[in-house]
């Protein structure tokens, strides 16, 4: 079996599991956001409207500006939206990585003619370059945080733990 394909897919298995986590700590990002933003609207609305019948038209109108404020941030920037479509994204990096592993472990073995398994593999590459032109750009920062945490272990299952020992 190549030695090219073999290379090639555990390159496509790591890239996968950097776009894919970082994919996830935008969505925490996002997600973060939306609770920063969400928040204190609605408990600025709440004592907003409190205010305005206890007979505090000036403090009512200063936090009605600050939920006017907070909603147009959400509205224009859509941090949950964001989140969601970043969680998305991770979860099909992942799964395009678990899907090479185990062409790569399981049936590449199987496979005793380069061309099949060229065209096996190629499928995977389709995926990959689908995904990364459909997928939200996550921040350097994202990315960053995704590298130094599989390089600490965080993406590795047991057993493969148990490998490098």
């Amino acid at each position: 079996m190549s030695e090219k394909i073999i290379a090639e897919l555990k390159r496509m298995e790591e890239d996968c599991a950097v776009s894919g986590k970082s994919q996830f700590n935008a969505s925490a990002r996002w997600t973060g956001w939306n609770y920063w933003f969400g928040i204190p609207s609605v408990a600025l609305s709440a004592l907003a409207g409190t205010a305005f019948f206890k007979g505090y038209p000036d403090i009512a109108g200063l936090m009605t500006t600050g939920v006017t404020v907070l909603t147009a941030l959400m509205t224009f920037l859509k941090p949950s939206e964001r989140s969601s479509q970043h969680k998305s994204a991770g979860d099909q990096y992942l799964a395009l990585k678990n899907d090479a592993r185990v062409f790569r472990e399981v049936r590449l073995p199987l496979i005793e003619d380069d061309t099949a398994a060229f065209e096996g593999m190629e499928g995977f590459l389709t995926r990959r370059n689908e995904l990364n032109n459909s997928s939200r750009q996550p921040s350097r920062a994202d990315f960053d945080k995704a590298r130094k945490g599989i390089e600490a272990g965080e993406a590795l299952h047991e057993v493969d733990k148990k490998k490098k020992r």
